[in-house]
């Protein structure tokens, strides 16, 4: 064979493997396997356990499929990154989908692509101070030291919802912009009075605190609850247990937005209706992740959900008898 043929065949085998190569990359290849990647949180969170116990559900249950949690900064964040196409399923605050679905809050623009696959359990707004302090009431915060959470955040707009509610603003507190952690820490430091945070009940950091100093929650008012929930669909009611945290034992009512997982109008209906199957009908393995996952059940899987239009295929597993 004379060189230039064996060159003009080695050239063809080539350019064939190279679109083999090609099209598998694209999970066109035998396998058909499809990779689902799931926004969540920071690694100290609540998010990020249940992401990865619903990563392996998804992986262990549904053929074909290869999911992975990724570490993220949570509920702002997820939303960017699946309207940015990087991720396909996330972990957000209803109240953060809501001002997305309407350009409001942090999002200057509307993002209408959003779908609901199930609510998941409630994150509680705690307003955390120091026995002693003397504030025994949202209205007690003005001229207090309060961390409301960091600039722009979810934990940040609640406490201005729940301020307004008092008729307070942040001109009648010293609001400090800091994440939890700080928060809990100047707390401890004697730095601040209050540290604001919505998580899921308990919360570590919480009783981090409580394990050094002794720990109050503000209650809200029930007139207060009622005006939120007129004024925000994305509140629900919410009893703190008493006990939660180590030596405080009142019940503390309050309000809670919820823990959604979310994905956009490019998820399959079939893939949504798989998911959503897989994680209903695993929710022990769930709730071996975190304490805020056993609150996670098909009854209050549309808890919080009635703004947001739902992937057809989820829809159809909760009609389901």
């Amino acid at each position: 064979m004379s060189p230039g043929k064996i060159f003009k065949r080695v050239a063809t085998f080539c350019l064939a493997l190279a679109v083999a190569v090609g099209v598998a990359g694209c999970g066109g290849g035998q396998s058909g396997e499809n990779f689902v990647n799931i926004a969540t949180g920071g690694t100290a969170g609540t998010y990020y356990p249940i992401g990865g116990a619903i990563a392996d559900i998804i992986n262990k249950d549904i053929k074909d499929v290869n999911a992975s949690a990724q570490s993220t900064g949570a509920s702002v964040a997820n939303i960017n990154m699946l309207s940015e196409k990087q991720v396909d399923l996330a972990i957000v605050q209803n109240d953060i989908a809501y001002y997305a679905l309407n350009g409001t809050e942090m999002f200057e623009k509307k993002i209408e692509n959003l779908r609901g696959i199930a609510s998941l359990y409630p994150e509680t707004c705690q307003f955390v101070t120091l026995e002693g302090s003397g504030i025994n009431s949202i209205a007690d915060l003005k001229g207090k030291r309060v961390a409301v959470g960091a600039a722009g955040s979810g934990v940040e707009g609640n406490v201005r919802q729940i301020l307004k509610a008092y008729g307070l603003t942040y001109d009648d507190i010293n609001a400090q912009f800091l994440s939890f952690a700080e928060g809990a820490t100047a707390l401890k430091d004697g730095t601040i009075d209050v540290a604001c945070l919505t998580a899921g009940y308990p919360t570590a950091s919480v009783q981090d605190i409580a394990s050094q100093k002794q720990i109050r929650l503000i209650p809200l008012n029930s007139d207060k609850i009622d005006a939120l929930i007129a004024d925000y669909p994305f509140y629900t009611r919410t009893a703190i247990p008493a006990n939660t945290y180590q030596g405080f034992s009142a019940e503390v009512p309050t309000v809670s937005v919820m823990a959604i997982l979310v994905t956009t109008d490019k998820m399959t209906d079939q893939l949504g209706y798989d998911i959503t199957k897989a994680i209903f009908t695993n929710t022990d393995k769930l709730s071996a992740s975190h304490s805020a996952a056993k609150s996670i059940h098909k009854d209050t899987a549309l808890n919080g959900m009635n703004f947001i239009k739902m992937n057809p295929g989820a829809e159809k597993f909760f009609k389901e008898k």
